[in-house]
């Protein structure tokens, strides 16, 4: 019996590391799942770094621009969410009648494809600021918002 299953699982590790056996040939280096292809960049020609770095990496430029941000104070513009905006949010036809330019198309593709939900827009705009100048908020009204937003369900009361 011990023979026997060993002959067996012998059989078996070898009919599966030959190539094309469980496969069929035609299908090797084939996928079934179409790969995305995400709305072209509303203006550039090119983007902070190269496609397929930014494909790979976007999240973590993302994450260590919040960082720096939030922790430390520093605004860069190189990888900063609102540079991102203003290039990649385009109109769809599928988003208000394809009069407002949102990030949906660009992002919703290769996020779908991975299976990846973002939260980002939870709290940041998913559409380009088109004035000339951003609100700049003066010290009482960014402490009033920070305030509110520290009382909002799911936060902790703002200690005095």
């Amino acid at each position: 019996m011990r023979r026997f299953l060993g002959i067996l699982v012998l059989a078996l590790l070898t009919f599966s590391a030959a190539p094309g056996t469980l496969v069929s040939e035609s299908m090797a280096g084939e996928s079934r799942v179409p790969l995305p292809s995400p709305a072209k960049a509303f203006k550039g020609e090119q983007c902070v770094e190269p496609a397929a770095v930014m494909r790979r990496e976007h999240m973590v430029y993302l994450q260590h621009q919040r960082d720096e941000t939030v922790r430390d104070g520093i605004r860069g513009k190189k990888y900063s969410l609102k540079e991102c905006v203003a290039c990649h949010a385009t109109a769809s036809p599928k988003i208000a009648d394809g009069s407002v330019r949102t990030l949906q198309p660009f992002c919703a593709e290769c996020h779908a494809y991975a299976a990846v939900t973002i939260d980002c827009f939870a709290c940041h705009t998913d559409k380009p600021d088109n004035s000339k100048s951003s609100a700049v908020l003066d010290d009482d009204a960014l402490m009033a918002m920070i305030e509110n937003h520290l009382k909002s369900p799911g936060n902790t009361e703002l200690k005095q």
